[in-house]
């Protein structure tokens, strides 16, 4: 095993109030991005900030009074449908908060009026956002919580559900705006679900080293004290000979690959060497847990 030092936990109250702080800058980032691109823009994709977006086309209500109209309820059912403990304080923190940064951000300038470029940049903000909520382990409520529900109760599957009540409202923008908006409000969508993911999963800055060898054990001793990583012997048998041929694993930093072939290449010249992406590595040496 690698030689690096572990870290070390966090206080529970400190680490308490970063998933608090957390919760307070996604929202913060959701309900700006919200202002500068999407509304002023008439996107409306998905969530109950869509709705609010339709609302206030056709109504002139605030976006903010739509959203806690839609989000209170939805989380005292949340509560008393799908339990308190799942649906606490944070995610309340999240209910409230939101709008109350759309409300006190509502005199934003919009940062563009090119629909397009407010379909990505404000599916990026959102997804930023709400991926950093998500780290939290909190939500910020709305027709996710629907969602849920629905899934409880109809045995859909929960992206099915979300699918559906999302495209309803992409469907009411088409009907209310036009078809153009309606397809700009699917671009952000998609942009939101790979930004979250981002933020969520990583950059991929790790690499997964997979190596077959005749001169393992070699190999092995060479990445253990040139790489200083930890390397892990898989059991394998060639698929032709069906001899038995150990494949050795190692996941190294992005910035440590070359070093980790080059090693591999003065230990055995014939050697096979497969690198991919890891999305996300917890443990020693990596990010913890």
């Amino acid at each position: 095993m690698t030689k690096r030092k572990r870290d070390n936990h966090l206080n529970p109250k400190v680490s308490m109030v970063l998933e608090y702080g957390q919760i307070l800058l996604g929202s913060a980032i959701v309900a700006i991005a919200f202002n500068l691109f999407l509304l002023p823009n008439r996107i409306a994709s998905g969530g109950v900030s869509g709705i609010s977006t339709i609302v206030y086309d056709v109504f002139g209500i605030e976006p903010a009074f739509t959203q806690w109209a839609f989000n209170i309820p939805l989380f005292i059912l949340g509560v008393l449908l799908l339990g308190g403990m799942k649906y606490g304080v944070k995610t309340l923190i999240g209910t409230l908060f939101l709008p109350y940064v759309v409300f006190l951000t509502r005199h934003l300038e919009p940062a563009t009026t090119d629909p397009l470029l407010a379909a990505l940049f404000g599916g990026i903000g959102v997804g930023l956002g709400l991926g950093i909520v998500f780290r939290a382990a909190a939500s910020t409520g709305g027709t996710d919580l629907a969602a849920q529900i629905i899934n409880k109760y109809t045995g859909l599957s929960l992206g099915a559900c979300v699918f559906i009540l999302d495209g309803l409202i992409v469907m009411t923008s088409a009907i209310v705006f036009n078809i153009e908006l309606a397809l700009y409000a699917l671009i952000a969508l998609f942009v939101t679900g790979k930004t979250i993911d981002l933020v969520q999963m990583g950059v991929g800055y790790a690499k997964v080293a997979l190596i077959i060898s005749n001169k393992q054990e070699e190999v092995r001793q060479s990445i253990l004290r040139d790489v200083d990583r930890g390397v892990t012997k898989l059991s394998g048998y060639g698929g032709y000979t069906n001899e038995k041929r150990p494949v050795l694993m190692c996941v190294v930093h992005q910035t440590e690959v070359t070093k980790l072939k080059q090693i591999v290449k003065s230990a055995d010249p014939s050697a096979f060497v497969v690198v991919t992406n890891a999305t996300e590595v917890l443990g020693e040496g990596f990010k913890k847990q």
